[in-house]
């Protein structure tokens, strides 16, 4: 959610944030029922206090307090009407992008700022993560799929071993740098996804059970850890390292990516969580920060990859910058996604009621900030897939070798 001072005295910023991220929202709609808001607002306030006054004047107003009553209930009524209405234009207004965001439409317009490590090159034949975790004994499909669907999947021994060294690995680089390390429940009320922006207009990738939906991200149970909080100057930042299973219906991916991890509806994932003051500057300080963390786990585990910058269309309403990590996949010849990383400046923190108490002893809304540690089974793609040897089985990069007893290379079974 937008300032609504900003919608009220910068338009032209929001109509242009509109229009790069192609958001849904009629812009002059919004400016002329916060505008109705207000002045029925201001009505009924005046009204209540004519009201009020009568009441104590005695029985010689009564007829006039009756008029003045009547008049408030309709006018009432027609500012709930007001309220309701500007309540929901207000969640559909995006975040304004950063200057040096690149514009475009989709993907497609996403820029690389930056490239690491040298694409593997084999003199064999390169097989997919799917066959090279089948010939371990890391991985079970078909029973898997019986009893579960599509896109279910079953990790086993290496696989397991390697899902939980990664891990471990993550929460080893990234805790010591100020985060507490949790571990969220997944299956929560709403009101945590209408604070980070998942709800209202993406309930369809969303599993709900009983009034209670799955989460697809720690994200957002770790933002309802602070729904409608207050939270002391001197305690932020709060850095949150979040793990969690993680639940997607992948609705609008039919036909994509359909064999193997890269694309399932359930899986485990790191995430870090930042909640910081109301300065851009230092926001944009935590996003390096948090981006480097996922840079410095894909650089120990000798995995190539490349940094973009996502344009306007490709980075969601609430987002002020976002950059992927695209990691180098052999089986597929291309880059995929493994990494996001998004600054929301206080977007979020208006939905959610995040506050915190600056040392003038104002209360402001917060800023938030989050992107991906380790996922998996994804991250599991181009480990197994670049550290390949000619027989099938996996070298262990060095710095992964400690989580896993000293074991260097799992060989096929």
């Amino acid at each position: 959610m937008l300032d609504p001072e900003i919608i009220r005295t910068q338009p032209e910023a929001v109509r242009d944030a509109v229009r790069k991220k192609g958001a849904a929202l009629d812009v002059e709609r919004l400016i002329a029922v916060d505008g109705e808001w207000r002045q029925l607002t201001f009505t009924a306030d005046e009204l209540r206090a004519r009201r009020n006054k009568l009441g104590k004047a005695g029985p010689s107003s009564r007829e006039e307090g009756a008029r003045v009553k009547e008049e408030l209930r309709e006018v009432e009524e027609r500012l709930r009407a007001a309220e309701q209405e500007r309540a929901g234009l207000l969640l559909q207004v995006p975040a304004i992008p950063a200057p040096d965001v690149p514009v475009g439409p989709d993907a497609s317009a996403n820029v690389p700022v930056k490239y690491w490590g040298t694409l593997p090159t084999f003199d064999f034949r390169v097989r997919d993560h799917v066959d090279l975790l089948l010939g371990l004994g890391a991985l079970e499909t078909e029973r898997t799929a019986a009893f579960a669907g599509s896109r279910a999947y079953t990790l086993r021994n290496a696989g397991v071993l390697l899902e939980q060294a990664v891990f471990r690995m993550a929460i080893d680089l990234i805790m010591p740098k100020g985060f507490d390390l949790l571990e969220v429940p997944t299956l929560i009320g709403p009101r945590p996804f209408f604070g980070t922006g998942h709800f209202p207009d993406n309930e369809g990738q969303t599993y709900e059970v009983e009034g209670r939906f799955l989460a697809g991200t720690a994200e957002v149970p770790l933002l309802g850890l602070h729904l409608d909080q207050i939270i002391a100057e001197a305690d932020l930042p709060v850095r949150h390292l979040g793990l969690s299973a993680c639940y997607r219906r992948e609705a609008g991916a039919a036909g994509r990516d359909t064999r193997g991890l890269y694309r399932v509806h359930e899986f485990r994932k790191l995430e870090q969580f930042v909640v910081c003051a109301a300065d851009p500057e230092l926001s944009d300080r935590i996003h390096y920060e948090l981006l480097a963390n996922s840079e410095a786990l894909m650089q120990a585990l000798e995995l190539p990859y490349r940094v973009v910058a996502n344009s306007t269309g490709d980075m969601g309403l609430g987002k002020v910058r976002m950059h992927d990590i695209e990691t180098w996949m052999p089986g597929r010849g291309d880059y995929g996604e493994t990494h996001s990383c998004s600054s929301l400046h206080d977007w979020q923190a208006r939905r959610a009621g995040i506050r915190y108490r600056d040392g003038q002893g104002r209360v402001r809304y917060a800023f938030t900030l989050n992107n991906t540690a380790a996922a998996s089974p994804r991250i599991l793609i181009p480990l197994v897939e670049t550290h390949q040897q000619p027989d099938g089985s996996v070298r262990v990069p060095a710095a992964l070798r400690p989580y896993l007893g000293g074991t260097d290379v799992f060989h096929p079974v």
